[in-house]
Order: C-alpha cells, then structure tokens, then sequence
C-alpha cells in the first residue's frame, strides 16, 4: 500500500477505526425542519463511508432547544423522538464499514436566538455576531452538562459509535475554557482546571452512564485573538497553546479517549476556516504538541489536501491522524483513491469558502455537484453509445460537461482556444498563494486522459470544423468577456488594460504607478499581482466600501496581503476618464479629483461571451449553453450547469 501509515487501523477507546482520516465535522444544513436526520443528510454522509473514510463527524448537533440552536436545519439529540433517524443514519454508515461520532454542541455566544439571548459563561458578546447574551448561573451550568450526557446516552442508543465534545472555534465549551470569555468566580471559573470544569463533568457523566462509549474533545488549541479582524480588548490573549496543553493532559485521565486538534473563534475564523492563501498543515504543530503530552490519539487539521502530506505527518509522529472535512466535500472518495493509489484522480478542495458562504442554503461544494445532493444525482445513465459531442471552451463548465457526458457514454470532442485547460480558474490561480485553483485544470486534465475525451487546444471554435465532426450535440461553454464601458472617455486607451490581461501575463506591469477600478475579489487579487511586481496601488470603487458583495473571509485575507504595499483607496468614487497621465474620479458630494497613473485596470465585471452560441443555434438542433456563456456566476454554479446539463441531457 502507498500510504501505509494513513491506512493503518487505530482504537479510539473500544472502537476500532479502518483507517487514520476522520471526516471532520461541518455544519451542513441538511436535516428536516423538525432536526430529524433526513434522507439527504443520510446518502450525504453514506457517500463518505463508501469513498472509505476512517471516521466520520457528523455537523454540530443541539443538545439543547432554548437557546442551543444554530440553524433550524440541524441535527438534534435533545429527545427520544431523534433517536430512529440517528439509527438510520448509523446503519448507512455501518453499512459502508464505517463509523460515525454525534458532534455534541452547543453555540453559545456565537448564535442568533430569536426573541432571546444568548447563553454564556460571563455576557462576552461574539463581535462577529452582536447578539445580546447573558452569563449563565451555576444551576444553568449544571443543566447544560446533565443536556450533554443525556444526547450522548441517545447517540449510543441508535447505534452510533461515539460522541466528540465540541469545544473548539468559539462555541460554548470553547467559551468555559478561554479566558478571554470566562470571567467567572463560581466552580466554573478560575484556573485552567476549573475553567474545564464543565467538561469533566459531562465526561465523567457520560462514562458513568455509558461506560466505555467513545469520547473524542475537539479543541482549538490557540484562539490567535491577536489576528483578529475586529478589536480585541487590551491584555485580553484567549486561549493559547500552553494552556490548552494543561487542559488537555488534566481532562484525558477522566475519560476523553481522542483529541481532535483546530484553532480560532469566529472573531478569527481565518484560523479556523482558512482563506486560499493559508499553506497545507500550517497548524499541524497545534496537533503535535499536544501529542507530546498524553496518551490517547491526536488528530490534526490544517488545509489538508494531499495524501502524501498526510502520510508523512503520521509517519514522523506528529500526529495519530489527520482531520479533513472540505476536503471530504470536493472528493467523498478521497481515501478510496489513495489507498488504491489512484491519488491523481483526487478532486481536491481548493479552499474558495463557497461552502462557508452559502451553508445555509444547504452543504454544497464549487468542485463538486453531487456534494449535498447525493439524494437526487444517484442514477447517472450509461447511454451516449458514441454519439459525437462537441464540448466549446474548456472553463469549469465545459471541462465537467466534457468529464460527465464522458461517463455517460458519449464520444466528446473539447476545443480550447488556449493552451491550456481552466478558462477563468486557470487565470485565478495567478495571483499570490492562489496557486490551489489550478488544481481544477489539473484534475480534469488527468480524468479527460482517462476517459478519452478528445482535448484539442489552441483549437478556436470554427463552424466549418464543428460540422466536420457532425455532433449528435454542442455544448458551448465560450464564459465572458470583461466589460468595457465604451462610455468613459479613455476606456479604450494605449494605458488601459483588463485583469485577464494582467493575470495571464499579456502584459507585465512593474515599477508603476497603477489604478484598479473596481474592487471586487478579481479587482484586489489583480492589485496583488500588481503590487507584488513593484507597482504603487491606488483601487477605486462607486461603492461605499471596498469589496462590494465579496465574502467576508477571503476579503478580509486579500485586504491583510495588500496592507504592507500601503495601496490607496478610493470608494464611494466614479470615475469620469481616463487620460494617458491620469484619472479623474468624483465623490459622492460631487468633487472631483485627478489621480495621477501610468496604467488603469477596468475590473468592472464581465459578461456572457454568447455570439458563437447563438451562430450555431442556426446549425445545429441540440445546442446547449452554459457556464458564464448562459448566465454569469462563480465556480460553483458553472460546474453544477455542467454536470446539471450533462446529466440529464438527452
């Protein structure tokens, strides 16, 4: 075997493991209104089993139901009435070989609840969510643990096979151990010891009850409140490595039989949830010390992509495991593809946080289709029987058409006019620390080759050649074209240039004095490129605040990369022209203002690329178009128009 460490059993407490990939646990949004375990949530986790994980860990689960809850779409434990999902759920798993652990949780400070507060060690706001709280008395304390113990008394009744303390990212055993949130003076409260007092208590209590039932602690070793985005009171440290190094080794001997090694809270959820930029197993270290002082198996997490990472990691003895969980979503086949060696057929996450971003729609991924969806794609047909296909434009859309049609039987033909595969996402892995959505190309490259699909690059999509193949169908995935307002005088200058032309490398730009006009992610990211070959900066935006629309973590991550190059911003500014020495731009109030620059950006947006589309709607009878050709989006909806369209294409 390739990875015979990864792939080597493990006990945690009585139960036996297959292997030393857990899936980590992430909220997911999949269960019934009502918290019950649903049939999608059920062939979402079965889909893992199969792929050969270790471990799974389900999403949070609410042990408690006044102000416990996170969203209304999550797993319960807090009655009886749970149970006969839960042990549907055990029993699809089991299934499949493998096993699964109830991640026991409750949100604290870090919640919304509705016509209420939220419950806290001391009353320490979240300063991400700004919910009112209040500090929980003794007596609420005590309840909270008794809740505990009794959700795990029902996961071991349907079958599941252990239970993990959630006690990490800022949730509310998170908030009993830091002392940044735990100011109490009763038992709860003090030193480290007391501070995990709660979790002894529902450890103790759960062994008294169940006995040898597995117990995992998940923990974020170190909080780094000193990366926080928002500010954090003077003196105020959390939660550091030391500390957690105490608590650990004080809470192993009552009966915690894993630990499951992350870091932050949502005031720093960079660490917790990392950004593109953040390399592989940069918090592994996290993991390893805390191995260095108990007894039991420790599992790291950190950015985990690649097989032959995790191997070395277990093999050094850093740590007994690894903990993937978006990986797990990009590829629920992860550890069946690499225990078999077939490691280059990997769909590895390139940590875009689409999933973050839109969980509450229900789990999904950018890479993957079927992911939270498993429910419904389940009967992909084998019925192309050689027909031709043309697939035009070789993006994320026509790559994962091109991949299914494929699977389906059908002879494709893909044409790029570049030399390469990756259309935009080619073009996005060229900024700094990017270097992850390249991987996208390069899985599809390798699974193309695999199927046999008929990859022609540097191949423009001509009509005559088209018809030369005679195809039963043509998909046409031609994306966009950046906009180019031809209404602003200068638009179209020696000195004005488009992000593609930056970020493929058209043109080098250095030693410059450069103006970005837009500051969306494609805007900033372009910036740092820019700014990188030596550039100075000034990023202009009509809106009010810098990133319009973009997702709060990777804006926040872009932003802190271009600090040091001290760029100038400008929003809520429009500009009125472009000159070859300068810009004029105007406020709000009407003031007008001239930037002096050698080169401008126009990272304003783009639109469908679709003459070609409607050219060969003339020609042919079953033209389908997607991707940004149809309809502009990001990653995630181009690959699931592919996969969409080609799935029930007939």
């Amino acid at each position: 075997m390739k990875y015979p460490n990864l792939f080597s059993p493990l006990k945690i407490g009585s139960l036996t493991i297959r292997n030393r990939v857990v899936m980590g646990a992430m909220g997911n949004g999949t269960a019934n209104p009502d918290q019950t375990i649903s049939d999608r949530a059920i062939a979402y986790y079965a889909a893992r089993a199969k792929g050969g994980v270790g471990l799974i860990v389900n999403e949070v689960t609410r042990v408690n139901d006044e102000h416990g809850m996170m969203t209304d779409r999550q797993t319960s434990v807090t009655d009886d009435k749970f149970i006969p999902d839960l042990k549907r759920l055990a029993d699809a798993v089991h299934y499949y070989d493998g096993a699964i652990f109830i991640q026991l949780h409750h949100p604290g400070r870090q919640t919304v609840v509705p016509g209420g507060m939220c419950a806290t060690p001391s009353g320490v706001k979240s300063l991400l969510i700004n919910w009112p709280c209040f500090e929980m008395t003794t007596e609420q304390v005590e309840e909270l643990v008794q809740q505990f113990i009794d959700g795990a008394k029902r996961c071991k009744e349907a079958g599941i096979d252990g239970v993990e303390l959630h006690a990490a990212h800022g949730y509310m055993l998170n908030q009993f151990l830091s002392p940044y949130t735990n100011k109490r003076t009763d038992k709860y409260g003090g030193s480290p010891q007391k501070r995990a007092r709660i979790i002894r208590e529902i450890v103790t209590g759960i062994r008294n009850s169940l006995g040898d039932y597995p117990i995992m602690l998940r923990i974020s070793a170190d909080e780094f409140l000193e990366r926080s985005i928002y500010p954090i009171p003077e003196n105020e440290t959390g939660l550091k490595l030391e500390e957690s190094i105490e608590i650990v080794k004080y809470l192993v001997p009552f009966g915690i039989d894993a630990v499951n090694v992350s870091a932050g809270v949502y005031e720093t959820m960079n660490e917790a949830w990392e950004p593109v930029s953040y390399p592989e197993g940069w918090k592994i270290y996290l993991a390893e010390e805390i191995k260095k002082a108990v007894d039991v198996p420790v599992f790291g997490v950190g950015v985990i992509r690649n097989p032959e990472f995790a191997e070395k990691v277990i093999a050094d003895g850093r740590t007994d495991g690894v903990t993937i969980a978006r990986g797990m979503l990009a590829d629920p086949d992860w550890c069946n593809k690499a225990a078999s060696g077939r490691t280059d057929e990997i769909r590895r996450c390139i940590s875009c946080l689409n999933c973050m971003e839109t969980m509450s729609e229900g789990i999904n991924c950018a890479v993957n289709p079927r992911t939270g969806h498993e429910w419904f794609y389940n009967d992909l047909q084998c019925d192309g029987n050689g027909r031709p296909v043309v697939v035009i434009g070789a993006g994320p859309a026509g790559m994962e058409a091109a991949l299914t049609l494929s699977e389906r039987g059908f002879k494709v033909t893909l044409l790029e006019q570049n030399d390469h595969l990756g259309g935009q996402v080619w073009l996005g892995s060229r900024p700094p620390h990017k270097e992850k959505m390249g991987w996208m190309g390069e899985y599809y490259d390798t699974m193309l080759k695999k199927r046999n699909v008929d990859v022609r690059l540097h191949t423009p999509a001509a009509m005559e050649e088209i018809k030369k193949l005679n195809p039963y169908a043509v998909f046409v995935a031609t994306g966009s074209k950046p906009i180019v307002p031809g209404s602003i005088p200068g638009a179209h200058g020696a000195n004005v240039y488009t992000p593609d032309e930056i970020l493929s490398g058209k043109t080098v730009l250095s030693n410059k004095k450069v103006t970005v006009i837009g500051s969306g992610l494609t805007g900033l990211e372009t910036a740092e490129l820019l700014a990188n070959g030596g550039n100075k900066l000034a990023i202009v935006d009509m809106a009010d605040e810098i990133g319009p629309g973009a997702y709060w973590q990777p804006l926040s991550d872009i932003k802190k990369k271009l600090s040091p190059f001290k760029p100038e911003y400008y929003p809520g500014h429009t500009l009125l022209e472009i000159q070859p020495d300068k810009i004029i731009i105007k406020d709000k109030a009407g003031t007008e203002t001239a930037l002096e620059t050698d080169a401008v950006i126009l990272s304003l947006g783009v639109k469908p690329d679709n003459k070609l589309a409607e050219e060969l709607k003339k020609e042919f009878d079953k033209v389908v178009v997607i991707g940004d050709a149809d309809h502009i989006g990001r990653i995630k909806h181009a690959v699931s128009a592919g996969y969409r369209e080609a799935y029930h294409f007939h």
